[in-house]
């Protein structure tokens, strides 16, 4: 066990995040507060996913409820991840005074979100 833990350190070591100069710290912490709310959007991906997956049972078809929920959870898992390489890939900027990059979740999220609203926006009027 104690060799497992060695391995996640060097692992984490390799994030390289201590080269480069000490940001302010005002912008750590504002890098840390938007990993946060991709967090809690990513935690109301997965609470609706659960949501029609439990509660929509005499609403909607078995399959399309399994792909809606699915659809969900998935993307609240892509984002969790893409907001730990966002926030590692901000931290890195600041680190080395780089302007930070770009962000490839607005886009994918935007585009995630129309397609599940128009699939429930279908849904809605179809069913009512």
């Amino acid at each position: 066990m104690n060799s497992r833990l060695q391995q996640l350190r060097l692992s984490f070591r390799s994030l390289n995040l201590n080269d480069g100069q000490a940001p302010d710290p005002r912008f750590t912490l504002a890098n840390e507060r938007t990993f946060l709310a991709w967090i809690r959007t990513a935690l109301a991906l997965l609470g609706g996913g659960v949501a029609i997956e439990a509660f929509t049972v005499e609403l909607l078809e078995p399959l399309l409820r399994t792909l809606l929920a699915t659809a969900l959870i998935g993307l609240s898992a892509t984002l969790s991840l893409g907001a730990c390489w966002r926030w590692l890939r901000v931290e890195r900027a600041l680190r080395h005074r780089q302007p930070p990059p770009i962000s490839e979740l607005v886009p994918l999220l935007t585009l995630a979100v129309a397609l599940l609203a128009m699939v429930s926006a279908g849904l809605f009027w179809g069913l009512a």
